[in-house]
Order: structure tokens, then C-alpha cells, then sequence
């Protein structure tokens, strides 16, 4: 009786490992877009915009402070909404680039403010878009 419960223990583990292994095999297979189902609007690359990405974005000291003063700023205006709040702040050789939806052209006048008090007028181009109304 040990014998075959050796035995029926080797196959369940051969078999185990077999699954095991195609699993992860299926699960790095690179997939392939399908002309079916084309990638929603969200996730498409908009190739109109222009400007620095957050994997060009150089970390030097002097930019890192001038977005965390922009950033305490922000954070520091309770009035901004949560879209206000998100937006994404890049930084490049002292220019500053912000983008991201807000909820107003109030809000994003009130949010290029705070990046030209600390950056200056000539450094700060807001790319901010005013999210529509639903």
C-alpha cells in the first residue's frame, strides 16, 4: 500500500507543477491589442500635447523644491476640488508644466497662480483642462 501511495503522490505532484507552470506561462504571455476591441479614449496617447513626461522629468534639487512649494500650496487651498487637488506637476530645468482635468476655468486660473507665485510667469505653462460638466 506505501508503494502506491508514493506513486499516486508523485503523479499528483508532476501534475500540479504542470498547471502550476502554465498558469504563470499564460499569465506573462504578452497580449496582443485586438482590432476588435480598440483601446478606450482614456488610455490612448494624446500626440498633440507637447512637453515634458513624468519618465523625462530630471530630479535635481532646485526642481524638486519648487514642486513641493507648489504642491504645499495647493494642498494647503481647501476650496480646489478633488481634481484640482490630482493634478500632475512636472518639473524641467525650473519650467513647470501642469496638467490634469479641473472642475473650472476658476479653478484652473486659481492653480496657475500658485505655480507662477512661486515659479514666475515665464516658467509655468498651465495645460490644464476644464473637465465637462456631466
Amino acid at each position: 500500500m506505501n508503494g502506491v501511495d508514493l506513486k499516486y503522490k508523485r503523479y499528483l505532484l508532476a501534475l500540479g507543477l504542470l498547471a502550476l507552470s502554465t498558469s504563470l506561462l499564460a499569465a506573462l504571455a504578452p497580449r496582443h491589442p485586438d482590432a476588435q476591441h480598440p483601446a478606450s479614449e482614456s488610455a490612448k496617447i494624446d500626440e498633440d500635447r507637447t512637453g515634458p513626461t513624468a519618465d523625462q522629468q530630471k530630479m535635481n534639487p532646485s526642481d524638486r523644491a519648487i514642486t513641493q512649494k507648489i504642491r504645499k500650496s495647493i494642498h494647503h487651498d481647501r476650496s480646489l476640488s478633488r481634481y484640482g487637488r490630482n493634478i500632475a506637476i512636472f518639473m524641467q530645468d525650473g519650467k513647470v508644466t501642469l496638467r490634469g482635468p479641473v472642475w473650472s476655468e476658476q479653478e484652473k486660473g486659481n492653480l496657475g497662480a500658485k505655480a507662477v507665485s512661486v515659479a514666475g510667469q515665464e516658467n509655468v505653462s498651465n495645460q490644464l483642462e476644464v473637465a465637462p460638466s456631466k
